[in-house]
């Protein structure tokens, strides 16, 4: 359980930092090349590897700027020491290098380009998608007058209180869908069909549809194997849910569903996510798709 959390949090900080630890391993490499392999020239084309890598995660700018750090880095090298040459630029070494460097920085921008199309085609997609969704959300809860819009709230705030914890895009996005399609039936094992084609926000409907299963006051809720968006949803989705009247009680004011949710902090909610819940709930503005608006 704790090597899963550490995990994940790894993965987070890859990601959130993937352009310095990149630049970083491109150093690494290149003075590893340098004191380790005799044929340097033959280990030049490795490099297209690590632009072909920058420009499929970061689009062209990043996959241009590697190119151009490698090439300032070969190119001094070959000036203080040589590259199986002499050091210093004449006709020979300018030859070998040139051209190199011209095709390798062209491939970065291409292999950019082409990546920042295909992320440009699955927003797209995915937009379209996520708008198709929140209409049948709309459609499925209007049956329930005191449900209307509910979905919706749950993954505006849910989406809100991931991005004040700071969660990366992807894992915003999954949570968004997820509180969507559980509000649709997709919660425990009655998932709804269309979450499959987007596992990530599967697996968060499965873990929530068990979750107050799991939590109760014998146990810390951060000593229990639960994923933070699955943390964060059962806090959106408590706090919405307060705030609605039904059959047999009557609306929670706002503030009144904060302070709920927040006497389960620590047992029944996370604290993390109880605490930026409170911040988000006390924005004066927010925008539709990521952040609470205060009534």
């Amino acid at each position: 359980m704790v090597e899963t959390r550490a995990l994940e949090r790894a993965k987070s900080f890859f990601f959130r930092h993937f352009e310095q630890i990149f630049v970083l391993l491109l150093v690494a490499s290149l003075l590893g090349i340098h004191y380790l392999v005799e044929q340097k020239l033959a280990f030049l084309s490795f490099y297209y590897l690590a632009t072909i890598l920058a420009g499929s995660y970061g689009g062209r700018r990043l996959a241009v700027m590697s190119g151009v750090f490698i090439v300032v880095l070969v190119f001094f090298f070959q000036a203080i020491v040589g590259l199986d040459m002499l050091p210093g630029f004449y006709e020979d070494a300018l030859l070998t290098l040139v051209p190199w460097a011209g095709f390798l920085i062209l491939t970065g921008y291409v292999v950019g380009r082409l990546a920042e199309e295909r992320q440009q085609q699955l927003n797209d997609v995915k937009n379209a998608y996520l708008a198709t969704l929140e209409l049948l959300t709309f459609h499925i809860e209007s049956t329930e007058r005191h449900q209307q819009g509910h979905s919706h709230r749950v993954s505006v705030v849910a989406t809100a209180i991931a991005r004040e914890r700071k969660l990366t895009e992807e894992e915003v996005e999954n949570l968004r869908v997820a509180a969507l399609l559980r509000g649709g039936g997709g919660g425990g094992g009655g998932a709804v069909p269309v979450a499959v084609a987007m596992r990530g926000a599967a697996q968060i409907i499965g873990e929530y549809g068990h979750y107050y299963e799991i939590v109760g006051e014998d146990w810390d809720i951060e000593a229990l194997p639960i994923p933070e968006t699955v943390r964060i949803l059962a806090v959106a989705d408590a706090f919405e849910t307060l705030q609605m009247a039904t059959p047999v009680r009557a609306a929670f004011p706002q503030w009144s569903a904060l302070e709920e949710v927040e006497k389960g902090a620590g047992k029944t909610f996370d604290r993390e996510a109880v605490r930026a819940l409170r911040v988000v709930a006390g924005r004066p503005e927010v925008t539709a798709a990521q952040e609470l608006r205060v009534v």
